[in-house]
């Protein structure tokens, strides 16, 4: 963490006495032992400095502490996801689907850690909005755009995009165009669309009841 600070234009003076690094006297700096937040020219202006910043430097800590904890979480998540893997960060996708984003343009789905890292790099440097992965300066906007993009994209045996738009099918209470969508994405190995066709013989929408695919 030293060398960060030593980076760090405004951590090369003393958090006491004020003094700069290099100066006429030669001070080197070196962080503060509690904080580690902040750098100081000697133990005597450490204890100096201290008083002074001790509330900032129990929340610096803890911070520190919930920086650690977070990357000891991160390491911890499991080895594969039968999503596959975030194209973008590589790390297993979620269960839960609130957690990631399907991009119309190019039909990846992404992670909302990843996703949201990206708006906040493009929003500070006022860039033009893209798509994640294949980098469209645009994405549809509206319901019709993205159906008409997810068909285009389906056309094209793509299978996210086939159970996508087998996905607006059901929801439109077309239970055969959907079984048809799904089956074919499934058999293009999409994971999801083999869940959804489960439900489909289990429910007995759109075909008949059949437990054994259902179970299969």
């Amino acid at each position: 963490m030293s060398t960060n600070l030593a980076e760090d234009e405004s951590l090369k003076c003393c958090a006491a006495c004020g003094i700069a690094e290099a100066d006429e006297n030669e001070k080197i700096l070196t962080e503060c032992n509690a904080c580690k937040s902040v750098r100081c020219c000697s133990d005597k202006s450490q204890k100096e400095h201290l008083p002074e910043r001790e509330q900032t430097c129990e929340k610096e800590r803890a911070a520190n502490n919930e920086l650690l904890h977070s990357d000891e979480i991160l390491f911890q998540q499991p080895e594969s996801s039968y999503l596959g893997d975030c194209p973008i960060c590589f790390l297993p996708q979620p269960n839960d689907p609130q957690k990631t984003s399907m991009m119309p343009c190019c039909c990846k789905i992404i992670c909302k850690g990843c996703k949201y890292a990206n708006m906040l790099r493009e929003v500070k440097g006022s860039l033009q909005l893209k798509c994640l992965f294949c980098r469209q300066p645009t994405t549809p906007k509206t319901n019709e755009e993205v159906t008409l993009s997810l068909i285009k994209r389906a056309e094209a045996d793509d299978p996210v995009a086939t159970c996508q738009v087998g996905l607006r099918r059901f929801k439109e209470g077309n239970y055969s165009s959907a079984l048809e969508l799904w089956t074919k994405a499934a058999e293009m190995g999409d994971a999801e669309s083999h869940n959804l066709l489960s439900y489909l013989y289990g429910e007995g929408k759109g075909v008949e009841k059949d437990e054994e695919k259902q179970i299969y």
